[in-house]
Order: C-alpha cells, then structure tokens, then sequence
C-alpha cells in the first residue's frame, strides 16, 4: 500500500509492476537480469478521492499519458527491489506536485510614500545627468 497523505492510500492491487531489462552500461548483467520496472497506475480506474483524480487528469507531465494513465520506469539501482521503491516514491512525487494548491495572490500597492521616494529618485538621478552636459565659462 502507498501512502500519499494521513487520508489517502493506494492499494497494491490498483499497481502494475512489470520488470524489464535496464539500458545502458552495466555489462554482462544488464543482458541477463530484469532489474528495471515499469510501474502503471491508472488514474481513471483508481480509488483516489475525485480531487486527485481530477487534478492528476488535468496536469501537465509527460509521464501521463492521454488515456489517464501514470507510466513510470525506473532504473537508477541495480536491483529490481530498489527500483520499485524508487517508483512507488515517484508516483507519490507526481500525486503530490499535481494536488498542491498554490496560495492565491492578492494584488497591492504601493505605499504613498514608496512613490513619492521613487519620484524624488528619478529626479535627482534626471538632475545628475543633466548637470554633466558641457560648462560654460
């Protein structure tokens, strides 16, 4: 089971771990040993509160694909227990980047007297470069 919050969990059932051959380097081994997962997690099909589902449908990520469903491989580790982890933790990571809800933002303004320390600044910068035209005798 995988929790997300104190509230909502997901059940092993909903996750499809499948484990694959890792790329890259690694030798003989990575020919002959599964040590990389694809985990699958559909959103649509899921128990999640109609909140997450929602949100999680409507985030931007390219891990999820059009049909609602989180595709994730991990291969970092050399042992397929760790990469699951490694999984299981960045399906959590997506969850609860697409949930947050951002503090709105309240316009304001100025105070008078921030403006009027704005306009004597620009005056006196406009004097100080007027005064470096050419002197006169």
């Amino acid at each position: 089971m995988l929790e997300i919050s104190s509230r909502v969990s997901i059940p092993d059932s909903e996750l499809e771990f499948n484990a694959i051959r890792a790329q890259g380097s690694g030798g003989q081994n990575v020919n002959k040993v599964s040590s990389a997962i694809h985990l699958r997690f559909d959103i649509k099909r899921s128990s999640l509160p109609d909140f997450y589902k929602e949100r999680l449908l409507n985030f931007r990520d390219q891990r999820i694909s059009s049909d609602g469903v989180i595709v994730i491989k991990a291969q970092n580790f050399r042992d397929q227990e760790r990469n699951r982890i490694d999984a299981l933790e960045r399906l959590k990571q997506i969850i609860l980047k697409a949930t947050h809800v951002e503090k709105a933002r309240r316009a304001t303004k100025p105070t008078r007297s921030s403006q009027r320390k704005r306009m004597d600044k620009k005056t006196q910068r406009g004097q100080t470069k007027k005064n470096r035209g050419k002197v006169d005798y």
